[in-house]
């Protein structure tokens, strides 16, 4: 079981019970084309409302928020979304990875168990391309106060209202964005960290047939973007197309969500995969 991290509460302070339970919100018709959106390292679906509202009437939208868990594995994380997307009598889709949810991508393919009828990375990548910067990151995450942590987010929240001040999706997902900064939020994230400096499913994403997109924005000081593109069309024989959305930052679905939309739109309305599966 991997280690908790270490907590940085003030005199006092209350950590909050974790609950192991993931939620889903589902937007749309049942007839509709189904895009399952997995979030980034944040966990939630709390920065992708201006993206949603530019999907309205187009898709079946499934948004997932993860419990702020310190115990599961990728592995668990896949069988959440398998098991509350079958509560929901959801078995096929297609699935939209953000960052750290591509590696959720993965083993959902591997395990084949949900029904995948393409895959889009969002800012995603198979092994991260700068392998020390991971446990770095992780260790700093785990480390600095939560205090300092939650200023330097308020004060992106107050770029984030000038800049979309005129998305009420964005500007009320942000304010719930900061809120959900607990102690306990920070140390699933630091996890999540954990988890992606220990996988490498290069071995999978080699093997993979079906469709497989990507897109970025390309200022990204998270993941090199050139990097992963290079690996996936040198590699992954799934791989249909790579985009890079200029204006666009590493949040690419708020930072340019029509964008964003409409190239999601354009690829899973491509013509249906005849064979869905990893390999």
């Amino acid at each position: 079981m991997p280690s908790r991290p270490t907590s940085n509460l003030a005199a006092g302070e209350q950590i909050e019970p974790v609950v192991e339970k993931l939620e889903l919100r589902i937007h749309g018709d049942k007839s509709l084309p189904t895009l399952i959106y997995l979030p980034g390292l944040h966990g939630d679906w709390t920065l992708v409302g201006s993206f949603r509202s530019a999907l309205r009437g187009r898709v079946r939208f499934v948004e997932v928020t993860y419990p702020r868990t310190l115990t599961w594995s990728l592995e668990d994380y896949a069988a959440g979304v398998e098991t509350a997307l079958a509560e929901q009598a959801i078995h096929r889709g297609w699935l939209l990875g953000e960052s750290f949810s591509s590696q959720v991508v993965w083993p959902i393919l591997a395990r084949g168990r949900f029904q995948v009828e393409g895959v889009v990375l969002v800012g995603g990548f198979v092994r991260h391309p700068v392998r020390w910067v991971v446990p770095l990151a992780e260790r700093l995450f785990g480390t600095i106060p939560l205090p300092w942590l939650r200023r330097g987010l308020s004060g992106y929240a107050r770029l984030a209202r000038f800049r979309f001040r005129h998305s009420p999706e964005t500007l009320a997902g942000i304010s719930e964005f900061i809120a959900r900064w607990t102690e306990p939020h920070r140390q699933a994230a630091t996890h999540r960290l954990r988890l992606i400096a220990q996988n490498d499913p290069s071995p999978l994403a080699r093997r993979v047939k079906l469709p497989v997109y990507a897109f970025t924005g390309a200022i990204d000081p998270i993941v090199p973007w050139y990097q992963v593109r290079r690996w996936l069309r040198r590699n992954c024989p799934g791989l249909r197309e790579y985009k890079v959305i200029w204006t666009a930052d590493h949040n690419v679905l708020s930072t340019a969500p029509q964008a964003a939309a409409e190239q999601v739109v354009r690829w899973i309305s491509g013509p249906p995969n005849p064979q869905p599966g990893a390999a």
